[in-house]
């Protein structure tokens, strides 16, 4: 676990997340314009806390528990896939 992904997983946490899955894309954005700092990353969360949410509330949450490597400019550019155990496991 690279220390992007052991950060994420820590400030992820509150989710308690029965999968989480971390991927680095930074190397498929090389020269990437508008890119002042941070890493292109793509992230799998499955939490029974999603449940009755939106997917654009589901989004939120996870950019708000993410926030501070958003603003420290750690992360440039993030895709998130969150779902409810029901919705991954079936």
């Amino acid at each position: 676990m690279n220390d992007m992904q052991q950060r994420m997983s820590e400030l992820l946490a509150p989710l308690s997340p029965e999968v989480f899955e971390f991927e680095d894309q930074s190397h498929l954005h090389v020269g990437h314009a508008g890119n002042q700092g941070g890493g292109h990353y793509a992230v799998l969360i499955v939490s029974q806390m999603f449940d009755g949410m939106t997917r654009i509330a589901r989004q939120r949450k996870v950019q708000e528990l993410l926030a501070d490597l958003f603003v420290s400019k750690q992360i440039h550019a993030l895709s998130i896939v969150a779902r409810t155990p029901a919705e991954y496991f079936n």
